[in-house]
């Protein structure tokens, strides 16, 4: 799985850093940071969670080979 995130729909509220710190980060300058970029299966959840949680949107899981 692979975290991606759409910058220009995401409004940085926090939601997912929120849900998943362990894979989300807000920075001192309100920028997201995706800390976990390829999630294994102990942060499967949490990374869906996260995205389901976005309220813009802007937070994609994609399955990788």
């Amino acid at each position: 799985m692979r975290v991606e995130v759409d910058y220009d729909m995401c409004d940085a509220n926090g939601l997912c850093v929120e849900v998943a710190p362990e894979i989300f980060q807000l920075d001192g300058d309100d920028e997201l940071h995706v800390l976990v970029k390829h999630p294994g299966p102990d942060h499967e959840e949490a990374a869906e969670s996260a995205a389901r949680a976005c309220p813009k949107l802007a937070i994609a899981l994609r399955e990788t080979d």
